[in-house]
């Protein structure tokens, strides 16, 4: 077994927890994150993020437009217009020349305005109109209310004004970001969201190289809960996205801890003989599933987070790992080898069946369900690549999402549009992003450390 995990090492059977002694991370930095799309900008729907107009003499903290323009970007499903190429710069309605943004071809316009209105506190203001319906209806329409005709602006499809500190910039982009993203798309925005992974650094230069790091979705914002000599491995959010599960070797043998990541306290839940590993919550919050071999074998346990009872869940002389929950809570699934090579199965945690899901490739691991219960996500290794995959759970059809050279951790964004994972890209590690149809991607790369194991929030607010 030692031996197994020794090489594993080397492969993105990796991903196997336990057959993982690789440890992850990912960049920490003040600075700007330079981001390199890799495909996909064709595809996406053109839009104006016009620059909020500034009334005020002190420096502003974040620009909100630029932070929106990103977002949106990110998302795949927009391509924000360039500032060279804005035919103006209204900051109201009132201001805009419609046909010379339809003549760019926007049909889609946010703008705004900042004004400081006291100690540290800015009025943010901002409209999201409808480029197209204003011109069909001159920027005005009729609309029956109460018996009478009034006069309505329904080219204006959102429109809020909100008073914000200056710590809380940021944070108001991205919601600014949710909110233009769920209009036009009808589907819920995913940026005001956190990632969390494992940072490793040069071991020769820093006593204690890995660190477990929080950052907002975009890695802007980086924070490091833990730093230690040992390897720390698979962290993975709680529902109310207060704190994260994860593997410490810190002691010189795998643990299981829970750490608050407000108050940074953290709770040792397992410290039995042998393999303590790969924790995830189940969807409500109240139980943690786990991989255990102080039985003997690495199998699949569940642990009720409050009495610490534990339940078997798979008795197999193969190695059961890497458990994740389905959306409702009632099945796990899971990566085994009792077939020969790595696999994907799910098992029902009431009647125990357990089901083979995935059958394409050499092997498959890693995977997990989207939020709607549609899809499963997963490594795929065909011809010796492994690459990100999506597999239909209805008609197990199998879609390869990605093409970098080792491809491995998926997490998908609470939304579902999007999967965030670590890859090697000649020879360099880095964060990258794919979008779940596989239309667009993107990679920051790593400049120290390595990347591994990065977990996506669920839903903040």
């Amino acid at each position: 077994m030692i031996k197994e995990l020794r090489s594993a090492k080397q492969c993105l059977s990796t991903l196997f927890v336990f057959l993982t002694l690789i440890v992850a991370s990912a960049q920490v930095s003040a600075a700007t994150n330079e981001i390199i799309i890799t495909g996909g900008v064709d595809s996406a729907r053109p839009i104006g993020i016009v620059p909020f107009k500034y009334t005020g003499t002190v420096s502003l903290p974040e620009n909100l437009s630029e932070v929106i323009a990103s977002d949106l970007q990110r998302s795949g499903k927009f391509s924000p217009l360039k500032l060279s190429n804005m035919p103006q710069f209204p900051s109201t309605d009132s201001e805009i020349n419609y046909q010379a943004w339809a003549d760019k071809g926007i049909d889609m316009l946010v703008v705004g305005s900042i004004e400081a209105s006291g100690l540290n506190q800015f009025s943010v203001r901002f409209e999201l109109v409808d480029v197209l319906q204003a011109i069909s209806t001159g920027g005005q329409s009729k609309s029956l209310q109460n018996g009478q005709l009034v006069l309505t602006r329904d080219h204006i499809l959102e429109q809020r004004s909100k008073t914000i500190e200056s710590a809380d910039f940021r944070q108001y982009a991205h919601i600014i970001s949710d909110i233009v993203y769920e209009k036009l798309t009808g589907e819920r925005g995913a940026f005001l969201t956190r990632i969390a992974y494992i940072k490793v650094m040069d071991r020769d230069t820093n006593p204690k190289p890995f660190r477990l790091v929080i950052a907002d979705y975009d890695n802007e914002n980086p924070t490091t809960l833990l730093s230690s000599p040992e390897p720390l491995m698979s962290p993975t959010w709680s529902p109310d996205g207060n704190s994260l599960a994860y593997v410490s070797f810190e002691n010189k043998r795998s643990q299981i801890y829970i750490q608050d990541i407000y108050t940074t306290s953290r709770t040792r839940l397992t410290d039995f003989p042998g393999i303590n590993g790969a924790p995830t919550f189940s969807p409500d919050g109240k139980k943690l599933a786990m991989v255990l071999s102080k039985d003997g074998n690495p199998e699949i346990y569940v642990m009720d987070l409050q009495s610490r009872k534990l339940t078997r869940v798979t008795r197999n002389r193969a190695i059961d790992t890497e458990p994740s929950w389905t959306p409702d809570g009632k099945s796990l699934i899971f990566t085994s080898e009792r077939g020969g090579k790595p696999q994907i199965y799910r098992v029902n945690l009431a009647s125990n069946r357990k089901t083979r899901l995935t059958f394409e490739g050499e092997m498959n691991l890693g995977a997990a369900v989207t939020p709607d219960n549609s899809q499963l996500v997963i490594v795929n290794r065909t011809r010796g690549n492994y690459h990100i995959a999506k597999q239909d759970l209805k008609n197990g059809d199998m879609l390869v999402l990605t093409k970098t050279y080792l491809d491995e951790s998926p997490s998908i964004s609470p939304n579902g549009s999007m999967i965030i994972y670590s890859a090697l890209e000649n020879g360099n590690s880095a964060l990258s992003w794919v979008s779940l149809d596989g239309r667009f991607s993107f990679r920051e790369p790593v400049t120290d450390g390595e990347v591994k194991s990065p977990s996506w929030s669920p839903f903040l607010l």
